[in-house]
């Protein structure tokens, strides 16, 4: 037998290893630990159920094609249960992630040619398809640091916690302590700051992320934020306290830093992540949705080749005007 036909029957290319993706796979295990230490063990359960869905969704195009399952879903997989409440259904858990992968990567070619975040993708199909399940199953969390580990999800009496943007919503105050830490209701993987800082910071080390995109992102809100605040807008918290609400932090880090659905120029990456930034906080304000970074980057996806190509354009005719004649 030829070494190429012993190479192309190895089971190790039914999974390709991506060094990049599991990076930010690494950046994401602070969250993870966080959501169980948080939420309980049910939190690792719909984990599990997400990664083997996202899995099987794209092993039943790639694999039938000859060509291996991508280390990439792994990131989307854990990005959108991450993103999930504690209490969703692990048959919605399960739907919405297929639903991203095969409509919103393998209808587009696979990996490389998708033009949408696919966790994002799923996660805007459930929000949508199931609002109560995904917008009523808020939860205390647990108040001992250890309790997670050895429970399966908080009191069901309180189920009817709010997340802290629904709090700002309805004009209270929302304590800055919790925000950073975590202790507070809202989905499994977002709500602590130090966790989402601490994996974030571990991919732009490894340049796993653009340090641009997150930047950009961060920026933008705080600028936006800021603005409102000062001109006394109704509802606006200090700026601080309305960009660690909600999942603005994760997303910065691991949803707009994706480097696929992303531009390419660095120029592209500023206007891009800024835009995001920026229309997170006016869909917080004036929108039906007390969360908007979703929406944002999904919106912002759709223009990406065309900042890409206004970009690229720009430096042609810079460059011509440079040239001697």
């Amino acid at each position: 037998m030829s070494s190429t036909q012993t190479t192309s029957s190895s089971p190790r290319k039914r999974f390709l290893v991506q060094p990049v993706m599991l990076r930010v796979v690494v950046g994401l295990i602070p969250c993870l630990v966080g959501a169980v230490v948080f939420f309980g063990l049910r939190a690792l359960v719909v984990t599990g159920v997400v990664l083997a869905a996202g899995m099987l969704a794209e092993a039943a195009f790639t694999l039938r094609q000859g060509k291996p399952v991508t280390s990439a879903v792994l990131v989307s997989c854990l990005i959108y249960a991450l993103s999930l409440p504690p209490t969703v259904p692990l048959w919605i858990a399960a739907v919405g992630i297929v639903f991203g992968i095969v409509f919103g990567k393998m209808a587009f070619g696979g990996f490389g040619y998708n033009i949408y975040n696919p966790a994002m993708v799923g996660r805007c199909f459930v929000y949508i398809s199931f609002p109560l399940a995904l917008t009523a199953g808020w939860v205390h969390p647990f108040p001992s640091m250890w309790q997670g580990w050895m429970s399966w999800l908080p009191s069901v009496d309180a189920v009817t916690a709010a997340t802290p943007l629904r709090l700002i919503h309805a004009g209270q105050a929302v304590p800055l302590l919790p925000l950073i830490w975590g202790n507070i209701s809202g989905s499994m993987g977002e709500t602590s700051a130090v966790l989402i800082a601490l994996g974030g910071a571990y991919i732009l080390y490894k340049q796993a992320a653009s340090w641009r995109l997150a930047t950009g992102c961060l920026l933008g809100a705080f600028l936006a934020a800021s603005t409102f605040y000062v001109l006394r807008i109704p509802g606006i918290p200090d700026p601080i306290t309305f960009m660690m609400a909600g999942s603005l932090l994760f997303g910065a880090f691991f949803v707009v830093t994706e480097p696929i659905s992303g531009p390419k120029t660095k120029p592209a990456q500023w206007i891009y992540s800024m835009a995001i930034g920026v229309l997170t906080i006016v869909l917080r304000c004036w929108s039906n949705f007390p969360e908007g970074i979703m929406f944002s980057v999904l919106f912002m996806n759709t223009f990406v080749p065309l900042l890409d190509r206004a970009v690229q354009n720009a430096q042609k005719r810079t460059a011509g005007k440079g040239m001697p004649s």
